[in-house]
């Protein structure tokens, strides 16, 4: 099965050594084309990376927010991701493909004659004509050489005596595995203290063979660097990168010393040509995401600031006493609603008696505090957190501590027992009123439903009545 999925990459090692002449030139210009074909995919790749990235921030407020209730976390970080369109496993598949295609590339390279040329396995069975042919020649696996690699020394054999085998298959063809003075077909040593320094010939290629492990280490260590150069990171995330920047050189360096030094030289011209492409595609997209980043700051802007239109129109509203109940409103609701407002206001009077106190004024309330309500806006609440992300989390941090030091406990015990102390029958219709007020919600003036009929004036009688029905339920 592999070999058969391996045939494709073989053909194009023997297309590519054809064009060149170079078995060294070849596997790179290989990996040229390996990462060509997989660009466009990258490209994707890469943005959608660098995107989510870009959004760890906003993770973080989230974490901030919803850490304990990990359900409500998990939703809104998925609504995040839906909003900004963003898959976080985008990115997973197209980092594994190499993977297979260096598995397809090893074997073509293990089986030179087979997958590279399409040599009829038949023929290097016993029996067959080339196999024969070795055997009358001389050739035998040398002590030392795995077998695993044999049809690499078979290929090199016939290379030397070419022309005793190119009449038994117009398959076979010359192989040199020849690159910059070195014997790619040798698998790299690291046991130096068995080399004959005494012969250059002899320890210079086997230093030279041992330096390809080490640089395909290196610049693995180093394409990863450039990956994720620039890009924001949460401390896991910094944590995960750091296990793979040690994992993935260590993992390279092992492949290259138990495998033929072509695989080497495979992996450090795709490290170069990952590193070239990250690097070019960082300047590139981070333009981009700049320009989509200050685009969104701006709608998020121009969205508070709507609001707080509303919210100030509304006020001047009120202030103007320009708003009306809703005349679908029923007496009960509008009961209610009246000793709702009487609530709020005996609250405020306390609260304002309470400040005065304490020599402070209404200004001085964190902006997390809505009322008697603490942290009603969260206990970090800051207004412009969006729209001034680069004070934010400083600002978050002050409010913070602002909404921890405002109210001591003793002055909550404080305000338990001021609000036991108001009237029972006052004390006992907020929760009325927290019931139906909804239905009773005040609207501007210029909105009142005009095709509603008008409500029929409430006559003397009526109200007598309603005062009795009150005294009677006390």
């Amino acid at each position: 099965m592999l070999q058969a999925i391996a045939k494709p990459f073989g053909a194009l090692m023997l297309w590519l050594y054809n064009l060149v002449g170079n078995y060294g030139v070849a596997v790179i210009l290989f990996a040229l084309v390996v990462k060509l074909i997989m660009l466009p995919f990258q490209l994707k790749s890469k943005k959608s990376m660098m995107r989510m990235s870009r959004m760890t921030p906003r993770l973080k407020e989230l974490e901030k927010k919803y850490g304990n209730d990990q359900q409500r976390y998990q939703q809104e970080m998925a609504k995040l991701y839906k909003e900004e369109g963003v898959n976080p496993m985008g990115g997973c598949l197209w980092t594994l493909l190499p993977f297979p295609i260096l598995i397809a590339l090893y074997n073509a390279i293990r089986y030179p004659l087979t997958i590279m040329m399409g040599v009829p396995a038949e023929q290097l069975a016993e029996g067959g004509a080339i196999f024969q042919k070795l055997a009358s020649l001389g050739y035998q696996t040398a002590a030392g050489r795995s077998q695993f690699y044999d049809q690499i020394f078979q290929s090199k054999f016939i290379t030397e005596h070419f022309d005793a085998f190119a009449g038994l298959s117009d398959k076979l063809q010359e192989l040199s595995y020849k690159f910059l003075g070195l014997d790619l077909s040798q698998t790299p040593s690291f046991a130096f203290w068995r080399w004959d320094f005494s012969d250059a010939s002899v320890w210079l290629p086997a230093f030279g063979l041992f330096l390809i492990p080490v640089l395909s280490a290196l610049l693995s260590w180093l394409s990863m660097k450039a990956a994720n150069a620039g890009t924001p990171q949460t401390a896991q995330q910094q944590g995960s990168m750091k296990t793979m920047n040690l994992i993935m050189p260590l993992m390279s360096l092992y492949i290259c010393f138990t495998m033929p030094g072509v695989m080497g030289i495979y992996w450090i011209a795709q490290s170069v040509f990952a590193m070239a492409q990250d690097i070019i595609l960082n300047k590139i997209y981070n333009k981009q995401l700049d320009i989509e980043d200050a685009d969104r700051i701006e709608r998020e802007k121009a969205r508070e600031a709507e609001l707080e239109a509303k919210r100030q129109e509304t006020e001047r509203l009120k202030a103007e006493g320009a708003t009306v109940e809703n005349r679908n409103t029923s007496k009960k609701n509008k009961k209610a609603v009246a000793a709702q407002k009487e609530v709020e206001r005996k609250a405020a009077e306390a609260r304002a008696a309470r400040l005065a106190k304490k020599g402070l004024s209404e200004e001085d309330i964190p902006a997390s505090q809505v009322g008697d309500r603490r942290y009603a806006r969260g206990r970090a609440y800051v207004p412009d957190r969006y729209t001034n992300p680069d004070e934010a989390e400083a600002k978050t941090a002050a409010a913070a501590a602002e909404s921890e030091a405002y109210v001591a406990p003793e002055e909550t015990e404080t305000l338990v027992e001021e609000t036991a102390a108001v009237e029972p029958e006052t004390a006992a219709l907020p929760e009325t009123a927290e019931e139906t007020a909804p239905e009773a919600e005040e609207a501007p003036a210029a909105e009142t439903n005009d095709d509603t009929e008008p409500e029929a004036p409430v006559t003397e009688e009526e109200t007598a009545q309603a005062q009795d029905s009150t005294e009677e339920e006390k």
